[in-house]
């Protein structure tokens, strides 16, 4: 077997690997960032060592040197570390057993809570809260912080992989957490060192014709059934059944059963505190 890529390969390879393509016809600018970007994959099986000392708060730190809108800061993040506690996440995230295997869970938080107390600690109102806009602000600056830890911990020589499933059961996990009202959990991210027994590929990307446009949109359409050829063999080189990419996109779009509770999001932010307006 052919080892795969890692963020010490050239720019070419990794770029084969993540289109299957062979890079474009122009001078693509190389470096260390840009490689480690381009060698991420998710890891969801992980070796007990903990995570080295320091790599937390260097995470976060680069988390916080992320964009953010109108300096905000509307999140927060619960680092676990508890066996237990990872265990119990687990059974609310779906049962998702590498949550409890891995050393470190991070669940990222949107968080409006800290700005109503800013303004309720000098006795003024906070009414621009209570509309769509702050939400979708937290969750933007939440999503911005995140993927900055994630580039910091890869870059470490950690694994990291996004739970979404967090967002099945958000009263419960609140209460595990102790999140106040106008916070909730947007996703959680394992962060350990990856089992080597059990290695993963880089997954295969949409070409960059189907999602870069010039001046105007442009589809991309025509693009998917050469994708979904990829998709194939790449599950089928990871000894997983043969789908394509469309086949799966559908199965999870197809009802609101694919959504897992989460067709239920709306009502429960308004329990947490949103008024979304």
């Amino acid at each position: 077997m052919v080892d795969a890529p890692t963020s010490s390969s050239s720019l070419a390879d990794l770029w084969k690997a993540r289109y299957r393509q062979p890079p474009p016809d122009v001078a693509l600018p190389e470096n260390t960032v840009v490689r480690g970007l381009m060698a991420h994959r998710s890891v969801r099986a992980f070796s007990p060592a903990p995570v080295p000392q320091g790599a937390l708060e260097a995470a976060i730190a680069a988390a916080q040197s992320a964009s953010s809108s109108c300096n905000f800061q509307a999140w927060s993040v619960i680092a676990v570390t508890d066996p237990q506690r990872r265990a119990r996440l687990a059974k609310l995230a779906g049962d998702q057993a590498f949550i409890a295997q891995a050393p470190l869970f991070l669940v990222w938080v949107a968080d409006l809570s800290r700005l109503e107390h800013v303004a309720d600690a000098r006795a003024q109102p906070h009414v621009a809260l209570d509309y769509l806009e702050s939400f979708t602000m937290a969750v933007a600056d939440t999503s911005f912080a995140a993927q900055n830890a994630a580039a910091a911990f890869e870059s470490f020589g950690l694994g990291i992989v996004y739970v979404g499933a967090v967002r099945n059961e958000p009263g419960e996990i609140a209460s595990e957490l102790g999140l106040p009202p106008r916070t909730v959990a947007v996703f959680g991210m394992c962060v350990g060192h990856p089992d080597r027994k059990h290695p993963t590929a880089i997954k295969p990307r949409l070409p960059q014709s189907a999602v870069l446009h010039h001046e105007k949109y442009a589809g991309g359409e025509a693009e998917v059934p050469a994708y979904d050829a990829t998709m194939t063999r790449f599950r089928t080189e990871q000894g997983l059944s043969p789908q394509d990419w469309s086949t799966t996109v559908i199965g999870r779009i197809r009802d609101v059963k694919a959504l897992h509770g989460r067709d239920r999001l709306r009502e429960e932010l308004v329990r947490r505190g949103f008024e979304l307006r």
